[in-house]
């Protein structure tokens, strides 16, 4: 049997480098606010509520990948 990911959610490096290329630049921002969240932990985000079946809205802010909204 082939070991199995501790954290599934997380993006290598080799499977990022694939993605990275296939995103657009992100535009200036045009007025003050929140921080962009990264790209990278968007897609962190978005995994990791595929991969445990939780809400969007219950996505925990601990874990650094946004709000629910924004990885939605």
């Amino acid at each position: 049997m082939g070991t199995r990911q501790s954290r599934p959610w997380i993006v290598s490096d080799e499977l990022w480098s694939l993605i990275e290329p296939l995103l657009p630049e992100s535009a200036p921002k045009l007025v003050e606010g929140r921080p962009r969240v990264p790209d990278r932990r968007a897609l962190c985000g978005i995994l990791f509520v595929l991969h445990t079946g939780i809400q969007w809205e219950y996505l925990p802010q601990e874990l650094g990948f946004g709000s629910g909204m924004t990885c939605w």
